[in-house]
């Protein structure tokens, strides 16, 4: 997927909370000036085989249907480095989630870089080197990736991230005006997308 430079996994995941029915949270680092176009290709290609998590809930905070959430991948937080630092406000909740986010994919000096720009208000320094031996970085995924980036950048690239841009805040806008939403956490911007419609289950923990 081009853009895409580092990817936590996060959510219960990586807390060790995880059940039956539970979802994979990620958190995606994508290039400045490319982030509408990092997620629409996440969201095509984990749609297309079946992989990404559909929320089909549209009445109720309350509901989801196991069958759209299960070992599903929710692609809920995307951010630029511009914006590796999460917005506020921060509780414990996310503080535990962030001391526990783990790496799968990306550069260790992004990484790093990722975690520095949390650490004041997280409350502790993260160093990547041990926990970078699971973060998978395979040349021939670069490979393909910067392929795609090479064709996409430029002019050509601008275009389409301003239209994917014009498509997926229309989209927004349309479902935050359609669901019911409990206390939500929504951003979309150039520099960071974040979808935590309903927090009522990180308002009580």
């Amino acid at each position: 997927i081009p853009f895409v430079e580092i990817v936590f996994v996060a959510g219960s995941m990586a807390m060790g909370t995880a059940q039956e029915d539970s979802d994979f949270d990620l958190i995606v680092g994508a290039k400045t000036g490319r982030i509408f176009t990092a997620r629409a290709f996440c969201i095509f290609m984990f749609g297309l085989f079946g992989w990404r998590r559909r929320n089909y809930s549209r009445h109720s905070y309350e509901f989801v249907d196991s069958h759209y959430v299960r070992d599903k991948f929710c692609f809920s937080h995307f951010v630029t480095p511009e914006k590796y630092s999460l917005s506020g406000p921060h509780n414990e909740y996310w503080r535990k989630l962030y001391n526990s986010l783990i790496p799968i994919y990306g550069d260790k000096d992004l990484i790093q870089k990722f975690y520095n720009a949390n650490a004041d208000w997280v409350g502790s320094a993260r160093y990547c080197e041990a926990c970078l031996r699971s973060a998978s970085h395979s040349l021939w995924r670069r490979a393909t990736s910067n392929v795609l980036e090479r064709i996409l950048s430029g002019k050509l690239g601008d275009a389409l991230e301003k239209l994917l841009k014009k498509i997926q805040i229309k989209k927004i806008e349309k479902s935050l005006k359609n669901e019911k939403l409990y206390k939500p956490r929504i951003i979309f911007n150039d520099s960071e997308l974040e979808f935590h419609p309903h927090t009522k289950r990180i308002e009580e923990f």
